[in-house]
């Protein structure tokens, strides 16, 4: 045990000093960056074809020896010539783009601007993919979020949301605009509900004798208060508004789901994809992989991504971030391993 207690001792003083010296460079980051204009990014546009095959052919490469390997190189040679008389206009393109969604979905800027990029040149016949993970968050975050898929949808062009892990909440609300939602069997959908939560201290404060005053203009500037006392009228029209978020939440997914019985999934529940396939949450199991894979034999592939540059005092932040997240982690398996 002393030796535990000074193993955690000594962790917590270097992430202590690696922290501190991490807030002194985003200090300094902060005033040599300030009044200078934001960062841009840049779109980054990779051939997935061209991944599936590098992939087959390091296969080929383990398994064959070199007679058997030339002559399947001079097969897929011949095969190929003949694919290219296929011009490559004639040929469907489909966009393959990433939403890995946190409770603000952060990842919306990137999204906008990979969709606005992609309008300029698809049309009808091509499709756009979308790898979405996201199990939710603020209503007007991904009301955004799901508006920018809108934009596909309204251009005309083909949208296939491809599901492997969860789009709950606010991720089903950006799944449900897809044509096409495709879900592997145990990913977690539904989730069609509003919910909102806070922590009341009013009692505690009064018992040691303080005073918390809310002031507002407007009767229902604040309903629900941390500090201050709430009432019942307030608490009412609280959880008014929430209805009203809820029936706005149904409406949005009925417009694009109308095969959906809404009064029947829109409970807050979430279902595995096998049941949500029979609720008609989504319309067919599989994985993403498998889609695409398939999908590249018959048509051109491209994955977009829009890299934002981070500035010097983001990027110290985020290696802040990594490096106390990293210390607790490996503090804790640490302190597994001794027990």
């Amino acid at each position: 045990m002393e030796f535990l207690a000074e193993y955690a001792s000594f962790l917590a003083k270097t992430a202590t000093l690696v922290i501190a010296i991490l807030v002194v460079l985003s200090a300094i980051a902060g005033l040599r960056g300030k009044g200078r204009r934001k960062p841009g990014g840049q779109l980054q546009v990779t051939r997935l074809n061209d991944f599936y095959k590098q992939l087959r052919e390091r296969l080929e490469s383990g398994l064959y020896d070199k007679a058997e390997l030339k002559a399947l190189r001079k097969q897929q040679a011949k095969a190929d010539k003949k694919l290219k008389k296929t011009k490559a206009e004639d040929k469907t393109r489909v966009f393959v783009l990433d939403f890995d969604g946190d409770i603000k979905a952060s990842a919306t800027e990137s999204l906008r601007n990979e969709i606005t990029a992609l309008l300029t040149l698809a049309t009808p016949s091509d499709e756009v993919v979308l790898r979405l993970e996201s199990g939710g968050g603020l209503v007007h975050s991904y009301g955004l979020a799901a508006s920018q898929l809108a934009r596909i949808r309204q251009a005309g062009i083909p949208l296939t949301i491809c599901i492997d892990k969860v789009a709950a909440s606010g991720g089903y609300m950006m799944a449900c605009i897809g044509e096409k939602i495709i879900s592997a069997p145990f990913a977690v959908l539904g989730s069609i509900g509003v919910v909102a939560q806070l922590p009341n201290v009013n009692r505690l404060l009064k018992k040691h004798d303080i005073d918390f005053e809310v002031l507002t203009a407007g009767e229902y500037k604040r309903t629900l208060t941390v500090f201050g006392e709430n009432t019942e009228k307030g608490k009412e029209k609280f959880q008014e508004d929430l209805d009203v978020t809820h029936q706005l939440f149904k409406d949005f997914v009925g417009r694009y789901r109308p095969q959906l019985h809404i009064d029947e999934v829109a409970t807050g529940e979430v279902w595995l994809g096998v049941a949500a396939l029979n609720r008609k949450l989504v319309d067919e199991l599989r994985t993403s992989d498998e889609y695409l894979s398939d999908r590249a034999r018959e048509a051109n592939l491209f994955h977009l991504h829009f890299a934002e540059r981070k500035s010097l005092q983001e990027r110290i932040g985020m290696a802040a971030s990594g490096t106390v997240e990293n210390t607790l982690v490996g503090l804790w398996s640490k302190l597994g391993r001794l027990r």
